[in-house]
């Protein structure tokens, strides 16, 4: 039997691979364990995404489950987001949440993700403790689910209605469907495409079918596979005033303008802080990942607002929020997860999304012209980054490199100061920086530039990726 491994936000696999039937069975009587041995009368909630194989997945891990007398409420609806089920542990009083997803992974990959009581990823620690507890082998004599159902171990729960009921309480709708503005939705086969549909059934759906395979791509937000919907966007001229994007399990975001240019999630962040304080009057810590630009702590200053910063990981950001005991308003990472006072301790595309189109129609600004307020405040920027693949031993001699305070400058570029706490990030003046990190699985190294320009942002890491590589 393999070692099973979760990684940074769940366990992940390469379906009919490693991703068996056996071996997620193993993986849920492992959180059968660790669920009674840390609740009373413990109970938890499970549904899947749209990829393939996930409802036999999650009747499994149902099935496991409440064959060790955990109380199991199950998602009737045949896929929900990474989001859904964390509301839903809340609003059920769950003792964990469960979802079958692989997140933005390729097609061929599915997944197990668990959710905390409190509606966020479970810590590092109690993961740990799962992972102790999976089996090497399972001899299980598990009934069906119906039978579970009859016994009363089981219940269904309609997660999409529980989810868009919060979001017309949360959100001003009516504004955002009358606003005389035109929008777009890119599923990308995605979770988030049945709730968005109930939400604004007018608007302009691109890939939003129910498609295991995803039409061959990775359901993941970034530019490079969004070109159909840009170019939708752009060929509107104008017409469309947005576009939102959503990942597989519907918790990261991707984002347009009318022009069809790519809104970032460092820029949607700042548009949330200023939307948050200057408009709706709210008040809290700002969380933002190592990677994230350094126009947040700018922002934060101007504002009178406090900015933590965090390793890079979603799990730092919702430890955060919810043991400092403080306030809390925004916190987001550069790789689209983003979360906000008001919802859950937990990433949500469409929830974010929803905020900025809110913040479009009630203002009677265009994104360009949001965006524009934010460069008033803090000036232009861009942040961009390349992945170089490189051999292990050749990472490893940069990073050396880097510890041992070798780099003092990469070609004229001279670095004035360093910062180390999740990778290396050396600034450069005139708010440019640029940041090398390692990929802890792979032969990768990360690098990440902030410039006033994008061509200012490429031109650094031309330069620095010169300098590294020779």
């Amino acid at each position: 039997m393999i070692k099973i491994k979760f990684g940074t936000d769940g366990w992940r696999a390469i379906i009919a691979d490693d991703l068996t039937l056996e071996n997620v069975k193993r993986v849920a009587y492992a959180t059968a364990l660790w669920l009674k041995d840390n609740f009373e009368n413990p109970s938890a909630l499970v549904g899947c995404d749209p990829r393939f194989a996930g409802p036999m997945f999650a009747d499994a891990t149902t099935c496991v489950l409440a064959s060790q007398g955990i109380k199991v409420h199950r998602a009737e609806n045949l896929f929900v987001s990474t989001p859904m089920i964390s509301l839903g542990t809340v609003r059920t009083q769950s003792s964990a949440g469960i979802i079958i997803t692989a997140s933005h992974n390729p097609p061929a990959y599915n997944g197990y993700k668990i959710k905390a009581y409190y509606g966020g990823p479970a810590t590092p620690d109690d993961i740990e403790k799962v992972e102790k507890q999976i089996p090497d082998t399972l001899d299980l004599q598990l009934k069906t689910v119906a039978d579970y159902v009859t016994e009363g171990l089981v219940e269904y729960i309609n997660l999409e209605d529980m989810y868009v009921e919060h979001a017309e309480k949360s959100f001003d709708i009516p504004a955002i469907r009358d606003s005389g503005l035109q929008w777009a939705y890119d599923a990308m086969y995605g979770a988030g495409q049945n709730v968005m549909r109930r939400l604004f059934p007018d608007i302009t759906f691109l890939h939003a079918d129910y498609n295991p395979g995803f039409d061959g791509q990775a359901p993941e937000p970034i530019q490079r596979n969004l070109q159909e919907f840009e170019q939708l966007i752009k060929l509107s001229e104008g017409e469309i005033a947005s576009g939102l994007v959503t990942d597989g399990d519907a918790d990261r975001i991707g984002l347009y303008d009318a022009d069809g240019n790519f809104v970032d999630s460092h820029h949607i962040l700042l548009l949330l802080i200023h939307y948050m304080y200057k408009v709706k009057g709210e008040r809290g810590e700002v969380y933002s990942t190592f990677s994230c630009t350094s126009k947040i702590q700018k922002l934060c200053d101007a504002y009178g607002l406090n900015n933590t910063v965090t390793k890079i990981g979603f799990k730092y950001i919702c430890d955060l929020i919810v043991n400092s005991g403080k306030p809390f308003m925004v916190g987001g990472e550069e790789s689209g997860g983003i979360a906000v006072n008001g919802h859950i301790p937990e990433r949500d595309g469409v929830w974010i999304g929803l905020m900025i189109w809110e913040f479009m129609a009630k203002s009677g600004r265009t994104l360009k012209e949001l965006v524009q307020e934010i460069y008033d405040v803090v000036g232009q920027f861009a942040v961009e980054r390349y992945d170089l693949h490189v051999t292990e031993e050749k990472k490893q001699a940069i990073i050396s490199a880097c510890k041992g305070g070798q780099y003092t400058s990469f070609g004229n570029l001279k670095v004035e100061r360093t910062e180390d706490l999740d990778g290396f990030k050396f600034f450069f003046g005139d708010d440019s920086w640029v940041m090398v990190r390692p990929s802890g699985t792979e032969p990768v190294l990360r690098v990440y530039a902030e410039a006033p320009t994008t061509a200012e942002s490429f031109k650094i890491l031309d330069t620095v990726k010169a300098e590294l590589l020779k």
